[in-house]
């Protein structure tokens, strides 16, 4: 596979710490570089795997508020039913990183 070449401009302090962590791995600095910013890729990718349903429901939400006229924005807001409260602290434990039994993922029980 060709390799490319990119350039990059850091401060020169910078510079010295990547230098410094890269011997420290037993890497050179640009294989240290690809390491880093491959393992910020993966984390980024799970991150929006993990919050894709709830970014899904977000624009659907969006996408309903859109279609709302203003005169009903204005209208007073009902009390939520027992069910839309449940529904809505379910979301909430999403946002907040809670499975379904309340249990924060890759933590122990």
């Amino acid at each position: 596979m060709a390799k490319t070449r990119i350039s990059i401009s850091l401060e020169q302090d910078q510079a010295e710490r990547i230098k410094q962590h890269a011997e420290r791995a037993g890497m050179d600095v640009s294989a240290y570089l690809v390491h880093a910013a491959t393992r910020q890729m993966a984390e980024s990718d799970a991150i929006e795997e993990q919050f894709a349903e709830v970014d899904a429901l977000i624009a659907r939400a969006e996408r309903a508020a859109d279609g709302l006229s203003d005169e009903r924005a204005s209208e007073p807001v009902a009390e939520l039913t027992e069910q839309e409260r449940r529904e809505v602290e379910e979301a909430l434990g999403l946002v907040r990183g809670r499975d379904r039994q309340g249990r924060r993922p890759g933590h122990a029980a």
